[in-house]
């Protein structure tokens, strides 16, 4: 017996996408560029874990299959809660390792939320973050200083707020890449 093959049976047959299916990739693509845009904005000392949570949320109302559990979402929140903690307490804690008084330690919190505002408009926002960086040094050198300590001693303290606070930085990074990772998972 012979069989032939003719060009139709050798060629996929087109068939045209649903459009339903094409607006929920197109969705979900949407979201996760969403996700990685807010994710990025760690780079401009901006709130960028509440951030992703709230885009999550919306998420989770528009797509029924988007559900988000009530675990997922106390992992979650607690997640981006502990980062901020994590933030706060890590510059806290270094600077008074290294030697700060409470006054140095508030004056290097105070002096990261100032260089942050002020580093806004240089680099195209981007300088948000040296500039806290710089202001939490800044801020607890300030203070110090002020409060008549020897040079060697407020530089030693500055020094630990500006430890404290790349690791408090680091630490809240990391927990919006796992905030990152979760909402992917959702698209």
């Amino acid at each position: 017996e012979i069989y032939t093959l003719s060009l139709h049976d050798a060629l996929p047959i087109y068939q045209p996408h649903k459009p339903e299916k094409m607006m929920a990739l197109l969705a979900s693509s949407l979201f996760c560029l969403l996700l990685v845009l807010a994710f990025a904005t760690h780079l401009f000392s901006l709130p960028s874990n509440w951030l992703l949570l709230l885009i999550i949320a919306g998420w989770a109302a528009w797509q029924p299959e988007g559900h988000v559990s009530l675990a997922r979402w106390i992992f979650l929140l607690g997640l981006a809660a502990a980062a901020e903690v994590m933030e706060f307490l890590g510059q806290y804690w270094s600077a008074g390792k290294y030697g700060a008084s409470k006054a140095g330690n508030w004056g290097s919190l105070a002096g990261a939320i100032i260089g942050a505002f002020l580093g806004i408009p240089f680099f195209f926002g981007l300088g948000a973050l040296p500039c806290a960086l710089a202001g939490a040094y800044g801020g607890c050198l300030l203070v110090e200083l002020w409060r008549k300590r020897p040079l060697y001693e407020a530089k030693k303290a500055a020094t630990g707020a500006l430890l404290g606070k790349i690791w408090g930085f680091a630490g809240k990074i990391a927990a919006g890449a796992v905030i990152l990772y979760q909402g992917i998972q959702l698209a």
